[in-house]
């Protein structure tokens, strides 16, 4: 039989053995709670969203920003477009009957604009909105990579580039993640979320929470080109528009057909002058060289229309005229 002494030094090994693995349980599980939840912690601290690109994706994103009480930083490379952007954005408060003319001076009061990539060291999210151009999109990457913190998650509005080619151009490919928001941003509640083949799940996370808190439901879809939305969309645009070049139908006839049988709110004709014929025309583009399948070769009607500057209701023209 052991001595007392001994069993007493015995039990009070296993006590302290026990004692040890219980707290090594609990440092585990509050640090797992730690790091789930680091990218609610990080949004909490997410006041101020830099928009690069002040076109009409842009300007819709940095509007909805502003109503939801962020600080928007509006990035141009021209003040002058920058400027008209200002203006539209002041010219389509008075349509949200919700804001007084009070609230309304106050969502364009958060909007700022600059000229300059080195003011996204004040951002704590940038959301870049530049055109379908994967040489473009890399170069403001690198720059911003230089300029912005650590904990700066950097989305890219892009609706068919690589997300991972874009990240690739970083030196933060983890802070890098695919934010595709839906033409007209106010009203659309879906935006695409597409992860890199780095991105971080703190950036996804961060992501998510910004997406809430934008009023917008958050999908993710793969990296791959096109994502989902317009793998499907663009197709049956550029069918639309292959119907009105082979004379089968006039535009008004396709997108009556459609929004009367198929119950769409605007025929695809009409969508593509929404989105704008040029970036119809990109996005095809981007999807024929990527996948290399014929049903994707953009119509010579919209090469043609694009050349002549007829680009939908941007320009005042596209396969409708507009008043601009």
């Amino acid at each position: 039989m052991m001595p007392p002494g001994i069993q007493f030094f015995v039990l009070l090994r296993s006590l302290v053995v026990l004692i040890c693995g219980i707290l090594a349980d609990e440092i585990s599980f509050f640090r797992g709670c730690f790091i789930e939840n680091k990218g609610i912690v990080s949004m909490a601290q997410t006041n101020t969203i830099m928009v690069v690109g002040a076109g009409q994706m842009g300007r819709g994103i940095a509007l909805l920003s502003a109503r939801c009480g962020f600080q928007v930083l509006l990035h141009d490379l021209l003040e002058a477009h920058l400027q008209e952007s200002i203006s539209a954005i002041g010219l389509e408060l008075p349509s949200h009957p919700e804001l007084s003319k009070t609230g309304a001076d106050r969502v364009l009061g958060r909007i700022h604009p600059t000229t300059s990539l080195q003011d996204s060291v004040r951002a704590d999210f940038v959301i870049e909105t530049a055109t379908e151009n994967i040489t473009i999109k890399q170069q403001i990457f690198t720059a911003l990579s230089n300029y912005t913190t650590q904990h700066t998650v950097l989305a890219t509005n892009t609706s068919s580039l690589s997300i991972s080619d874009i990240a690739s151009a970083t030196d933060c490919p983890e802070r890098v993640i695919g934010l595709h928001f839906m033409y007209p941003v106010m009203s659309m509640q879906l935006v695409e979320m597409i992860r890199g083949l780095k991105t971080s799940e703190h950036t996804c996370n961060i992501t998510r929470i910004l997406a809430d808190k934008l009023g917008k439901q958050a999908i993710e879809v793969n990296d791959y080109p096109g994502f989902v939305s317009n793998r499907l969309l663009m197709p049956m645009i550029n069918e639309a528009i292959i119907l009105v070049f082979d004379g089968v139908a006039d535009v008004e006839s396709v997108d009556r057909i459609m929004q009367l049988g198929m119950q769409y709110p605007l025929g695809p004709l009409q969508m593509a002058d929404m989105i704008g014929l040029d970036t119809c025309l990109s996005i095809m583009e981007i999807l024929h060289r990527s996948l290399g399948e014929p049903k994707y070769r953009p119509c010579p009607l919209l090469r043609t229309m694009v050349k002549a500057g007829k680009l939908g209701r941007k320009s005042g023209e596209g396969f409708y005229f507009y008043d601009n």
